[in-house]
C-alpha cells in the first residue's frame, strides 16, 4: 500500500467531520464559493442599474474632464511610488540591505499584476519570489517580505476605515443603512484590537499563536508602515474620487467607502476583486451621484490605476531588453531582474486583453463604425470576425497560465491569438484602442523572444482550479454585461438566426455562447482527462546513458541512479537527466538535475508537467539553493530539509588542535590492528562475498532492512561499479563503504557503510578519515558527508511553521531518530553546511511529500516502521 493512500486512511479515521471535509477540499470549495458570491454580485449590479442604459454610461465617460484624468494619473503614481515603500520597508524589517533600483522595479511589477489578476500575495508574491531569489535573498526571507506587505496593507486598510468611519459615521450611515452609533462601535473595535497588537507587539514582542510564533514589527516599524499605507489608500482612493463628477460626498466620506470597498473585494477572493468593488461603490454613492456617472467612472478608474501601471512595466522590462544596458552593471543587474520579471508581467498582460476581448464580444459596436464597415465589407465577414475574436479572448486567457510558466507553446499561441485579434478588431469594429493594446503585447511577447525556452504542449497543460474558476468569473461577467447592455431587447429564439449589420443584440449571443461552449470543453479536458504517463524503471540503455552523464559532472551523489530503482527522464539533448521515483500520488525527483547546466530549466519544467499530466504532485527532494528560482518558476515552493555537509580536501590535514580526537581515534584504530585498503571496481567482484557476509551482519544487528532511492542497498553490480574502501583486522574484512566518484575529480562521497558487529570502537571515524585521504591523494576537491535531515532550521521568532517544528523535531526528536547525533558525527571533520530544500508543486503539503519520500527511501510503511 501507498504511503500517501495510508495518510488518507489516517485522515479519514477522524471521522467525517465538516472541517475535515473542508480540509480535504478547501480549493474547489474556495473556487466554488467565489464563484457563487461573483454571481451573486453580478445579480446585485443588475438590480442597483436597473434604470442605467448602456449610452448613458458611455455618454458619462465621453464627458470626463481632461483635467479629471491628468488629476487621476498624478494619484495613480503617488500610489506606486507608496506601494514601493512597502516592499522597502518589509527588506528593512528583516534586517536586508537591496538596491533601490531593484527593489522599485520588483514591488512596481508585483503591485501591477497584483491589481491586476488578484490574489495580490500569490500573484504579487511570485513576481518577489522570481526577482528577490535573483538578489540572493533566501525562500524564508521573501516569504517573510510576502507576509510583512500582505498584513501591512490589510491591518492599514482596517486602521484607515475604522478611522474614517469614526469621524464622518453621521454621512456615511444613511449610504448604506446602518445607524452611525453602530458604525462607531464597530470601528472602535477595529482599532481596539489594531491597538492592541501595537502595544504588544512593541520592541519586537512575540506573539504566540498556538502552532506559530510571530515576532511583530516594533513600534518605530508599525508607525513608518501605517503612515505608508495610510498615504496609498489616500492616494488610490483620490484616483477614482477626482473621476467622479461633483457631488454634495466630501473626500473623507468616500475614503472609508472606498476602504469597504477594497477590503470587500480582497476578501471576496475573485481576481482583482472585479464586480464585488464596483457593486459596494455603487450601492454606497448611487443615492448621491447617478450610476451611470459612477460606472463611468469606475471604467476609467480600472483602466488607469490598473491596466496602465501594468502597461508602463511591460514597457519599462521591454526597454531594457531592447538597449541590453550590458555597459553599466547595475542596469546589467537590473535588465537581469527584469527578465525574470518579464513572463509574469506578459502573463498578465494577455490575461487582462483576453478579457477585454470576450467583455468586447457581447458589446455594441458604435454607429458610425458599423455604418463604415458595410459600405466595404460583406456581412458574415463582420460576423466571423466578431465571433472568432471572442474565442481568439479565451485562448490569450489560457495561455497567459503558460506565458508565466515561459512555455514556448503558449509564446506560440499569444503571438498568433494576438495577431489575429488585431486583425479582426478592425474587421469586426474598427476598434482602434483594442487594437492598439494587442500590438503592445505582440511588442513584449517578440521583444521578450528568447525568455520563452520551454518545450511543452498546451494541450498536455490540465488547468488549475484557480484559472478554471478565473475563466468561469470571466463568462458570468461577460453574461453580465450582455444582459446589462441589452436589457431593453426582448429575448427570442429568432435572435440567434437574426444576421445584420444593426443586430447588435443576436451577435453577442452567438459570441457568448462559442464562449461559454468552449471554456467548458476545457474544464471538462481539465477536469476529466486520463493520466497521460506513467513512470517505468529505467531501462539498461536508459542506465548506461545515464551513467555516462554522472561520470562528466561533478556530483558523487548521482551515482546513485546505478542502482536501477529509479525511474529517469532525459533532457531533449540527451545531455542531462532526473533521477525520481513515484510514491502515493508524489513524482519525487532526487537532487538536482544532473549534467549539462544548460538543461536544468528545461528538465524541471518537463518533469512538472509530466506530473501534472499524471495527476500528481511534483516533489524535488534534496535540492541546492541553485535551483529555487527554476522551482519557483515552475510554480513550486521550497521548504528547508537541513543541511549537506562538504568538507574541503585541499585544506584537510590532520594537524592542530580541532583535529585532535580524530588523530587518537585513527592512532587507536591502528593500535588494534586495522588496515585500509582501497579495491578498485574491478577488482570488487573478487571480495563480494566477503562483502556481503558483513553487509549481512550489519543489518542483523540493527534489526534493519535494506533502504532504496536517495540510499543505496547491497546489490553486487552496484558496489562492483565504483570503489569500495575496506577495512581488515587480522586479514578479515570487518568493515566497508563503496566510494562514489565522478570522472571531474570535483567530488567524492561514499554511499553503503556496513560493519562486522566485532568491529573495533572507532572504526567509522577511521575509515572516514582514511576515504578522505585517498580521495585528497587522487586529486579531488570535494568529500561529500550527506545531508543532517532538520539541521539549521531557523529558530526565529517570524520563522516559517515548517522551520519551527523542523528545529522542535531537532531538538527532542532523539527517540525516532539521531538528528543530533548524525550532525555532532559529520562536525567531527569540520565541514562548511549548505542548505537542502524540499520543492512542492502547486501548494501541495509539504507534510505528505515529505511522508511520500520517506515511504519511497524506506521501501514502503513496514520499511519505515522497522529500524
Amino acid at each position: 500500500m501507498s504511503g500517501h493512500g495510508n495518510l488518507e486512511e489516517m485522515e479519514e479515521t477522524e471521522g467525517f467531520s465538516f472541517r475535515g471535509l473542508f480540509r480535504r477540499y478547501r480549493t474547489p470549495l474556495t473556487a466554488a464559493a467565489t464563484l457563487v458570491v461573483f454571481c451573486l454580485v453580478g445579480y446585485a449590479i443588475m438590480q442597483l442599474t436597473n434604470e442605467v442604459r448602456y449610452d448613458d454610461v458611455v455618454g458619462a465617460l465621453a464627458a470626463t474632464r481632461p483635467s479629471a484624468i491628468l488629476l487621476a494619473l498624478f494619484f495613480t503614481a503617488l500610489s506606486f511610488l507608496s506601494l514601493v515603500f512597502y516592499d522597502l520597508n518589509a527588506i528593512d524589517y528583516i534586517g536586508k540591505k537591496l538596491p533601490f533600483p531593484h527593489v522599485a522595479l520588483t514591488a512596481f511589477s508585483a503591485y501591477a499584476v497584483g491589481n491586476t489578476a488578484g490574489f495580490g500575495a500569490l500573484s504579487g508574491g511570485a513576481i518577489r519570489y522570481r526577482a528577490y531569489t535573483r538578489l540572493g535573498l533566501s525562500p524564508e526571507d521573501i516569504g517573510r517580505i510576502i507576509a510583512f506587505v500582505t498584513l501591512s496593507f490589510g491591518l492599514g486598510l482596517a486602521g484607515v476605515a475604522a478611522i474614517a468611519l469614526i469621524i464622518i459615521a453621521d454621512q456615511i450611515g444613511p449610504l448604506i443603512g446602518i445607524s452611525a452609533f453602530l458604525l462607531r462601535l464597530i470601528a472602535g473595535s477595529i482599532l481596539a484590537v489594531l491597538g492592541a497588537v501595537l502595544i504588544i507587539g512593541r520592541d519586537g514582542r512575540v506573539l504566540d499563536l498556538g502552532v506559530v510564533a510571530v515576532r511583530l514589527p516594533d513600534s518605530r516599524t508599525w508607525s513608518r508602515q501605517f503612515l505608508v499605507t495610510a498615504f496609498d489608500i489616500a492616494a488610490s482612493a483620490s484616483v477614482l474620487y477626482v473621476l467622479l463628477p461633483q457631488t454634495a460626498i466630501g473626500w473623507p466620506v468616500f475614503l472609508a467607502v472606498y476602504a469597504i470597498a477594497v477590503g470587500l473585494g480582497v476578501l471576496s477572493h475573485v481576481p482583482a476583486g472585479l464586480g464585488v468593488f464596483e457593486t459596494v461603490i455603487i450601492a454606497s454613492l448611487g443615492s448621491a451621484v447617478n450610476i451611470d456617472a459612477v460606472l463611468g467612472s469606475l471604467v476609467l478608474y480600472r483602466l488607469i490605476y490598473h491596466v496602465l501601471p501594468l502597461l508602463i512595466a511591460v514597457l519599462a522590462v521591454s526597454v531594457t531588453e531592447l538597449r541590453r544596458f550590458v555597459d553599466h552593471p547595475a542596469a546589467s543587474s537590473v535588465r537581469r531582474i527584469g527578465g525574470r520579471l518579464m513572463p509574469q508581467l506578459l502573463s498578465a498582460l494577455a490575461l487582462l486583453l483576453g478579457v477585454m476581448l470576450v467583455f468586447s464580444s457581447v458589446t455594441p459596436t458604435p454607429d458610425q463604425n458599423l455604418e463604415f464597415l458595410s459600405n466595404y465589407l460583406p456581412l458574415p465577414m463582420v460576423e466571423g470576425a466578431h465571433f472568432l475574436s471572442s474565442l481568439l479572448g479565451l485562448a490569450l486567457v489560457v495561455a497567459a497560465r503558460g506565458l508565466g510558466q515561459r512555455l514556448d507553446g503558449a509564446w506560440l499561441v499569444a503571438v498568433f491569438s494576438a495577431v489575429a485579434a488585431l486583425t479582426l478588431s478592425l474587421l469586426k469594429a474598427i476598434a482602434l484602442v483594442e487594437a492598439a493594446f494587442l500590438a503592445f503585447l505582440v511588442f513584449g511577447l517578440f521583444v521578450s523572444r528568447r525568455l520563452f525556452t520551454r518545450h511543452a504542449s498546451l494541450l498536455n497543460q490540465a488547468m488549475t482550479t484557480s484559472w478554471l474558476m478565473a475563466i468561469a468569473v470571466i463568462v458570468v461577467g461577460a453574461v453580465v454585461i450582455l444582459l446589462f447592455v441589452y436589457r431593453d431587447v426582448e429575448y427570442s429564439n429568432q435572435l440567434w438566426w437574426q444576421f445584420e449589420f444593426t443586430a447588435e443584440a443576436p451577435r453577442g449571443l452567438r459570441a457568448l455562447l462559442g464562449i461559454t461552449i468552449i471554456s467548458s470543453a476545457i474544464a471538462i479536458f481539465s477536469l476529466l482527462r486520463p493520466a497521460a504517463f506513467r513512470p517505468e524503471p529505467a531501462s539498461e540503455e536508459a542506465l548506461a546513458r545515464a551513467v555516462e552523464i554522472v561520470g562528466k559532472q561533478g556530483s558523487a551523489d548521482a551515482n546513485l541512479v546505478r542502482m536501477g530503482d529509479k525511474s529517469i527522464m532525459f533532457s531533449e539533448k540527451g545531455d542531462g537527466f532526473i533521477m525520481y521515483g513515484r510514491q502515493g500520488r508524489s513524482w519525487i525527483a532526487l537532487f538536482d538535475p544532473v549534467g549539462d547546466h544548460r538543461a536544468v530549466q528545461e528538465l524541471v519544467w518537463r518533469f512538472v508537467e509530466a506530473a501534472r499530466a499524471a495527476g500528481c504532485r511534483a516533489v524535488f527532494y534534496q535540492i541546492s539553493p541553485a535551483l529555487l528560482s527554476h522551482c519557483a518558476d515552475a510554480g513550486l515552493r521550497a521548504f528547508k530539509l537541513g543541511e549537506l555537509a562538504v568538507a574541503d580536501l585541499r585544506t584537510f590535514e590532520m594537524k592542530g588542535g580541532k583535529w585532535a580526537n580524530l588523530r587518537q581515534t585513527a592512532s587507536r584504530a591502528q593500535r588494534d590492528g586495522l588496515e585500509f585498503a582501497v579495491v578498485e571496481p574491478e577488482d570488487v567482484g573478487g571480495i563480494i562475498d566477503d562483502l556481503a557476509a558483513v553487509s549481512m551482519a550489519w543489518l542483523e544487528h540493527h534489526n534493519a532492512k535494506e533502504k532504496g532511492f536517495s540510499l543505496g542497498s547491497f546489490d553486487p553490480d552496484y558496489v562492483t561499479s565504483q570503489p569500495v574502501g575496506i577495512l581488515k583486522k587480522d586479514g578479515k574484512i570487518v568493515a566497508f563503504a563503496n566510494i562514489l566518484v565522478t570522472d571531474s575529480k570535483e567530488e567524492g562521497t561514499i554511499d553503503l557503510m556496513r560493519f562486522s558487529p566485532d568491529a573495533p570502537k572507532g572504526a567509522m571515524d577511521f575509515l572516514f578519515v582514511q576515504i578522505m585521504e585517498y580521495l585528497r591523494s587522487q586529486g579531488f576537491t570535494h568529500f561529500n558527508l550527506g545531508m543532517a535531515p532538520l539541521s539549521g532550521m531557523s529558530k526565529r521568532e517570524a520563522a516559517p511553521v515548517w522551520d519551527r517544528i523542523g528545529s522542535t523535531v531537532f531538538e527532542h526528536g532523539e527517540r525516532f531518530y539521531n538528528f543530533k547525533g548524525l550532525r555532532a558525527f559529520k562536525s567531527k571533520f569540520h565541514p562548511h553546511w549548505q542548505p537542502r530544500y524540499l520543492a512542492v508543486s502547486g501548494g501541495g503539503n509539504p507534510m505528505i511529500a515529505l511522508m511520500d519520500a520517506t515511504f519511497l527511501i524506506g521501501g514502503g510503511l513496514k520499511g519505515v516502521v522497522r529500524k
